[in-house]
Order: C-alpha cells, then sequence, then structure tokens
C-alpha cells in the first residue's frame, strides 16, 4: 500500500521524550469520541517515558463502521503503518487473522479479566487483543426535570415514551421550544445495531442470530419494538436523530436539550464536566424493560487492543499493550474518563467508585449485557450487522413496515448464511 493511502489517517506528533539508543517508535490507532483520544495520550505519554521510546498516535473515524473499513483496508495490504490497533470487542473474528498471539506474553494477567472479554478477544485459542475497557449501553436522565415534573425513572419502553411526551411537552410550553424527550444513535451504522438490539432484546425478540446460528429475527417481538422505536421520530425524538451517532446525541443531551439519553458510559464523565450545562443533574440506570415481562438489555460494547503480524516492532507493541491494559492504567482511565475496566477488583476500588459512583452497581449492567452475534457469524459479522441496521434504518425512517422490513431482511441474512457462517 502506498504511503498516501493513508491520507484520512491523521498522524500526531510524536512524544518528545529523550530516546535512548534502542529506542523504536510504536503506532497506535486511538479513537477521537469524547475523551478518548486525549485519554489515550495520556497512557501512551507515560508509556513513552518510561521505556524511552516513541509513540505516533493515529486518529481514526468517530464511526465503527467508516473504522474498520479502514483497517480492513490497511490490513489486508500487510501494511506496517499501525502496530497497536483499538478494535471493538466484535471486530476480533474479522480482523483476528492479522494479529499477533498475545498469550505467551499477557501469561497471568488473562485471568484477571471478565472471562466473557476474554472470550470475544480470542480466535481459534490465540489471544489476539487484550481488552481495555468494556462498555453496556446505559439510560441517561435529567433527575431536575423528573423531579420538577413529579415523574418517576421509567422501567419500561412504554413508560419511557410517555414520559418524554410529557415532560417534553412542559418544557416546551415553558419556552423551550428544542427541547427533545430522548436522543439516541440513528444513523445506519454500528451504532444502530447496538440501539435495535437493544431494544429488541428487552422485549424478547432475541439477538438476530442465536447461540447455535439460527436466524430469529423475524418475530412479532422483534417488530414489536421496532414498530414503538420508530413512533418516537419525529414525536419525542429529533428526526435528526436518524444521522446521530454517539457525539451528535450527547450534544443535545449535554447542551440541556433533552430529558432522556441512551449512551455508553463514557459520556458520563463529559456530563459531570465543568463546562457541561447538565452537571450535577444527571442520573444513570439500566435501558428499559420491554414489557413487564421483558428484560433490561444493553448491548455489551468495549474496546481491545491487538498488535500487528506485520509491525516492525512486536515486542515494544506488545509492552505497550500490556501496559495500557494493565491496572493502573485500567484504574486511571476509570477515574478519569468513567471507562469502565476489564478487571472486575477495580470495580470494588475506593478512588474509582468515588469518582465514578454509577460504576459499582455496573456489575449488574454486564451481567445482563446482551452480546451482539459477533462469534456465531464469524467473518460474516459485519455483512449481518449492515443488513440488520439498514433494515432498522428503513423503519426508523418510515421507508418500510417493521414486518415488511423483517422479512426481507431474514431473507438476506439467509442468502449471507448459505455456505455457513
Amino acid at each position: 500500500m502506498r504511503r498516501s493511502s493513508l491520507a484520512s489517517l491523521a498522524f500526531v506528533t510524536g512524544l518528545a521524550v529523550t530516546a535512548s539508543a534502542h529506542a523504536v517508535e510504536v503506532s497506535i490507532s486511538c479513537s477521537a469520541l469524547g475523551q478518548e483520544y486525549e485519554i489515550c495520550k495520556q497512557g501512551v505519554d507515560a508509556w513513552a517515558k518510561k521505556t524511552g521510546n516513541n509513540v505516533k498516535i493515529v486518529s481514526t473515524p468517530n464511526s465503527a463502521t467508516e473504522r474498520l473499513a479502514l483497517y480492513q483496508q490497511l490490513l489486508a495490504a500487510n501494511a506496517p503503518d499501525i502496530d497497536v490497533f483499538q478494535i471493538d470487542v466484535v471486530w476480533s473474528g474479522i480482523l483476528g487473522q492479522h494479529f499477533t498471539d498475545l498469550t505467551p506474553k499477557a501469561g497471568a494477567t488473562i485471568d484477571q479479566n471478565f472471562p466473557s472479554m476474554i472470550e470475544t478477544s480470542k480466535v481459534g485459542g490465540k489471544l489476539v487483543a487484550m481488552p481495555w475497557f468494556a462498555d453496556a449501553g446505559l439510560l441517561y436522565y435529567r433527575k431536575d426535570l423528573l423531579e420538577k415534573h413529579k415523574k418517576p425513572v421509567p422501567q419500561t419502553w412504554a413508560e419511557l415514551s410517555e414520559t418524554a411526551k410529557a415532560v417534553q411537552d412542559a418544557e416546551r410550553q415553558g419556552g423551550k421550544g428544542d427541547f427533545w424527550g430522548f436522543v439516541w444513535q440513528g444513523r445506519a451504522y454500528e451504532g444502530l445495531t447496538t440501539n435495535a438490539l437493544e431494544w429488541i432484546a428487552s422485549n424478547n425478540g432475541g439477538t438476530i442470530v442465536d447461540a447455535k446460528g439460527d436466524i430469529t429475527v423475524e418475530n412479532p417481538k422483534a417488530a414489536e419494538a421496532l414498530k414503538l422505536a420508530a413512533g418516537w421520530v419525529g414525536t419525542i425524538t429529533p428526526e435528526g436523530a436518524l444521522n446521530y451517532t454517539e457525539e451528535e446525541s450527547r450534544g443535545v443531551f449535554q447542551a440541556g436539550n433533552a430529558l432522556f439519553m441512551r449512551n455508553w458510559p463514557y459520556a458520563w464523565s463529559l456530563a459531570q464536566g465543568g463546562d457541561s450545562a447538565i452537571k450535577d443533574k444527571v442520573g444513570i440506570v439500566p435501558l428499559p424493560k420491554g414489557g413487564a415481562d421483558g428484560r433490561n438489555a444493553g448491548t455489551l460494547g468495549g474496546q481491545l487492543l491487538a498488535v500487528s503480524r506485520y509491525s516492525k516492532n512486536v515486542d515494544a507493541a506488545t509492552d505497550l499493550v500490556l501496559y495500557l491494559t494493565g491496572p493502573e492504567e485500567q484504574k486511571r482511565r476509570a477515574i478519569q474518563g468513567s471507562f469502565n475496566p476489564t478487571l472486575p477488583a477495580l470495580f470494588k476500588d475506593p478512588e474509582v467508585t468515588k469518582a465514578n459512583p454509577f460504576m459499582g452497581d455496573l456489575l449488574t449492567v454486564f451481567t445482563n449485557a446482551v452480546a451482539r452475534p459477533a462469534a456465531v457469524t464469524g467473518d460474516n459479522y459485519n455483512k449481518v450487522s449492515t443488513e440488520f441496521f439498514n433494515a432498522v434504518h428503513n423503519v426508523l425512517s418510515k421507508k418500510a413496515e417493521p414486518d415488511q422490513a423483517l422479512s426481507r431482511l431474514d431473507r438476506d441474512l439467509k442468502r449471507i448464511k448459505r455456505s455457513g457462517w
């Protein structure tokens, strides 16, 4: 691959450290979502200072779909330009063949992590990445506004819909014409897969493809969930949300223009920042159930760090990964950026829980989290997810009825599975 093909990547100035005679330069891709870039930079700065090596940070697209496409392009060309890749938990099966087995170097640290996070980091028995932080979808709400309008925290999606409409109408009558009831991630990308999976799974509509590999998405419960969500658009959710990612929805909520928001835990520390219009006015709870017989179902997320097989500095890159995923760095990230550790012991750390009062309760959220069907669909997961979020987007934008969209989706997924997952 020619170097010019990397023009879409932003190479940030290498760290100014005094290099030893054996110093090397390691490049790492870091997301720029929210505080991620700055928190990542602080971590690699510390490692560079400790080792005397140089680090080059590569800023990648916020959209998970765009980032994956870029990674696939680079790795397919065996490009050595990035040594350490930040990857989503569902990409191990898609990209794992390009990564180094970290098992020998990781050693005993492997068992310190959530078993589910380690399992999602393995391909063919090889540990192709180390867990960096865990995620699950959460419901953010304005404590002050629920109290003002004497409304309880909703337990079901139907209750959320009703409360969002009532408070939205009251706030608009009070002069806030741009106030909305509920914001979330509606763009046709991986983020919509996570949102829609939460709606469907919480309504007992399954997980698109079950653990045995059977396609289950065409069912009445799934259609019911999508119908409810489509009804939000233009009523309690702005139509512009059909192009929202995490940051657009956070921007609306943090500016004080929404009652509820679905987002990942990273948004907490930003909502509590000194420049936030809603500082000390926000609460977090598990996402609502689909109904009285439903369940709380936040989609399991998180990020891993992997070392490229095409790296010219595999040992240094591996050392960087083990440093960034170690307990000291995970604790710092939890305190400064609200990133959920992948090490259960840190959820009981007094300094971590002081900085993030809600974090002690998140073990339950992770226990009940719903996984995307990445493991069972393997290399085909990206195709499955793309078909799913496009079908859902058609329903939300009123281009298709839920039953019609799910029927077509079932047909398309069977076509993908024809030769096996």
